[in-house]
């Protein structure tokens, strides 16, 4: 496993410096005067609660591409993926709309030479062996986060997109916020001094869910489904809703994930990153102590508080019992950022949104700081997906590329296994391995269960 410096990425990715920092967002209007022939055709693989709620309907709006295929290993919900895109164009075009394919195998929908790009909605246990299947066989890639579900998982996909020349867009969207871009360009000109120390705080996920097996449901692959993660009993509680789509009960499973500190981590991680200038790299030094279920099928981490020290000096603290947000404090003051009360974890369909500030300092002054033309002005996005696919048309570096959403996650993994091993670990981030501690190297990588590794990646 190998670490990559910035420029050594930007080299291998065959772009400038500045094209890499500075996308050009092309608006919904230009996409608009394009000739069918010169959209960007998606394949949309997994189509279930996040697809539905944010990466579909945000590709819906741009008259320069079009969802043309869904894909999911639950029959029921391949089709109402199908109706659910069917009618937005419908709804859209202002006519029948009938061009969607579906498809039950990503292998499939990848192998069809209409689609250009596909977006990624899967759990997170997939997510890096399909979008490395994705690039290799020629499509661009949004990809949800976290990256991976290990470290190196996360090398093995950052290094096939490098190599294929495709463009994959970590779905981190807070790039894309206001008051995230102002926060960072903020903290990186100075404003609140030297950065000193970064607190992150996450919301948390409860214990339960049933063990108790159940028929695997018609029309479901559920092989296919557990992927390269070991064979388990079928229960809705380790899987998904069988109607609706609610919060599942994977994301809740170390088997196929590592609960809050990658779910919502990867946002906030990247983030703080952002503000540090660490993006491509990480922390040297990783402690902390976490709290597990004793009870019951899920079993990701509860209360928990882990610590990091960074090459510079600068310390970073993530807890559940911080506010929600990344905190950077500085030798000048403090500057805290958070989601609005829309997109906060509480928030619920119907449900008032709550005024939430969500730029705040420990001067209001700082917060009406001009950036001068000569400071640092950090890549602006109007929209994530946007962004991604103005990136595949001009052939550029998206706002959040496989290396930045790789380190991001594999921090929030480094902290993850300082919760599960308890020692002060030592991390060499251009090697990517722990100094001197076997034990938590081999925790960098999961045996991977055949057909479903990464050299015979099939959903059959």
């Amino acid at each position: 496993m190998s670490g990559v410096t910035r420029r050594q990425f930007l080299k291998r990715a065959g772009v400038t410096a500045a094209a890499a920092g500075f996308p050009t967002i092309v608006p919904a209007t230009v996409f608009g005067q394009m000739a069918p022939s010169e959209r960007i055709n998606v394949g949309a693989i997994g189509v279930g609660r996040i697809s539905r709620g944010h990466d579909l309907p945000a590709i819906f709006k741009y008259d320069g591409a079009r969802v043309i295929a869904v894909c999911d290993l639950d029959e029921t919900r391949a089709e109402l993926g199908r109706q659910y895109v069917t009618e937005a164009y419908t709804k859209k075009l202002g006519k029948p709309y009938d061009a969607v394919k579906v498809y039950h195998n990503y292998h499939e929908l990848l192998a069809n030479p209409e689609i250009d790009a596909v977006v990624i909605s899967t759990p997170d246990h997939q997510h890096a062996i399909v979008a490395a299947t994705a690039v290799r066989a020629g499509k661009d890639v949004y990809l949800q986060k976290p990256a991976s579900l290990t470290i190196a998982e996360g090398r093995y996909l950052s290094n096939a997109v490098q190599a294929s020349g495709r463009i994959l867009q970590i779905g981190s969207q807070q790039r894309s916020w206001k008051q995230f871009h102002r926060a960072c360009e903020l903290v990186r000109n100075g404003r609140i001094g030297e950065i000193k120390h970064v607190e992150i705080g996450l919301p948390g996920d409860p214990a339960g869910g049933s063990a108790a097996p159940m028929p695997v449901p018609k029309g479901f692959n559920y092989d296919a489904w557990l992927g390269s993660t070991p064979e388990a009993p079928y229960t809705v509680d380790r899987v998904m809703p069988l109607q609706g789509f609610d919060r599942p009960g994977w994301l809740r499973m170390e088997q196929f994930g590592a609960g809050m500190i990658t779910g919502w981590g990867a946002h906030h991680v990247d983030t703080a990153h952002w503000g540090m200038n660490t993006e491509y790299t990480g922390p040297v030094e990783i402690w902390g102590t976490a709290e597990f279920p004793k009870s019951g099928l899920w079993d990701v981490h509860g209360k928990f508080l882990t610590h990091a020290r960074y090459a510079n000096g600068v310390t970073m603290d993530i807890s559940g019992d911080f506010p929600n947000g990344i905190k950077w404090y500085g030798t000048k003051g403090w500057l805290f950022v958070q989601r609005d009360g829309l997109n906060s974890p509480t928030a619920k369909p119907g449900d008032p949104v709550p005024q939430v500030e969500v730029l705040q300092a420990s001067d209001p002054k700082i917060l009406d700081s001009v950036i001068g033309p000569d400071e640092i002005h950090l890549p602006t996005s109007d929209e994530h997906h946007a962004n991604w696919l103005d990136s595949v048309r001009a052939r550029k570096q998206p706002l959040a590329p496989v290396e930045i959403g790789h380190r991001a996650c594999s921090t929030c993994l480094l902290h993850h296994i300082a919760m599960k091993t308890g020692r002060h670990l030592h991390w060499d981030p251009e090697r990517e391995q722990f100094k001197g501690d076997d034990a938590a190297n081999a925790m960098l990588s999961r045996p991977q269960r055949a057909p479903y590794t990464f050299a015979q990646s099939s959903w059959v």
